[in-house]
C-alpha cells in the first residue's frame, strides 16, 4: 500500500467531499424552511458550516476505514441527517418531494461548478496537476451522491421522493420499509446491484448532461 499515494488522494477528495456533505445536508434544511419547517432552523442545521453536518463515524472514520481496508475500492460514508418534520410542511406528501430533492439537486450543481472550475483552469494554461485533480474529484463526489442519493428506497432521498409520489396505500408500504432501508441498500452495494444497475448508468447520463450543458463554455474557452 502506497501511503503517500493515500495521503495525496486524500488531499485532493478531502475539500470536494466537505463541500457536498455540507451543500447537500444545508439544502435539505433550506428547502424544509421554505415549506414551512423550521425545525432545522432552530437546531442550528441550516448553515454551510461543515463542522455542523460532520457525523465522527459517518464522516470521517468510516471512509477512512473503508479506504485503507479497501485500498480505495470501496468507499462509503454519511453526514448527520439534517432533522425535518414533514408535518409542519404546509403540504407535508408534495413538499416531501422538493425537501427530499434538494440534496441530490445541490450535488448536481456543484458537480457542474467542479467542471466549469476544470475547464476554466484549463483555458486560463493552469497545469497544476492538484488542482486539476480537485476539479475532476469534485465532478466525480457529487455525481456519486447526486445518484445514490436517488436510489429509489427509505431512508434514502430517492425513497422519500418515492413515497412522494405513489398514493397514499402504495406510499405506506413502502414508508414501512425505512427501519429497514439502510442495511437493504448497504447489501445491494455489497452484491454490486447499486452499482451496476443504479450508479454507472446514472452516473454516465449525469457526465453527458454535464457536457451538454458545458458545451457553450468549451466552443468559448476552446
Amino acid at each position: 500500500m502506497d501511503f503517500a499515494q493515500i495521503i495525496q488522494t486524500v488531499a485532493v477528495y478531502a475539500i470536494p467531499v466537505l463541500f457536498a456533505i455540507t451543500v447537500h445536508e444545508a439544502a435539505h434544511g433550506y428547502a424544509a424552511r421554505h415549506f414551512g419547517d423550521n425545525t432545522a432552523t432552530l437546531m442550528g442545521r441550516v448553515t454551510l458550516n461543515p463542522v455542523k453536518h460532520i457525523d465522527p463515524v459517518g464522516t470521517i472514520l468510516m471512509p477512512l476505514l473503508l479506504y485503507f481496508a479497501t485500498s480505495g475500492a470501496f468507499l462509503f460514508g454519511y453526514a448527520k441527517p439534517v432533522p425535518v418534520n414533514f408535518s409542519h410542511l404546509r403540504h407535508p406528501k408534495r413538499d416531501m418531494v422538493w425537501v427530499a430533492l434538494a440534496g441530490p439537486a445541490s450535488n448536481f450543481v456543484q458537480a457542474l461548478a467542479w467542471a466549469v472550475l476544470f475547464f476554466v483552469l484549463v483555458a486560463s494554461g493552469i497545469n497544476e496537476r492538484f488542482f486539476l485533480e480537485m476539479a475532476k474529484a469534485g465532478v466525480l463526489v457529487n455525481l456519486v451522491m447526486w445518484a445514490f442519493n436517488l436510489f429509489p428506497l427509505p431512508p434514502l432521498d430517492g425513497g422519500r421522493i418515492l413515497v412522494g409520489l405513489l398514493p397514499w396505500k402504495q406510499a405506506h408500504a413502502v414508508s414501512r420499509i425505512e427501519p429497514y432501508g439502510f442495511f437493504i441498500v448497504m447489501a445491494l452495494v455489497i452484491a454490486g446491484i447499486v452499482g451496476s444497475l443504479w450508479l454507472r448508468p446514472l452516473m454516465a447520463l449525469g457526465y453527458a448532461a454535464i457536457n451538454l450543458l458545458l458545451s457553450p463554455l468549451t466552443l468559448l474557452l476552446g
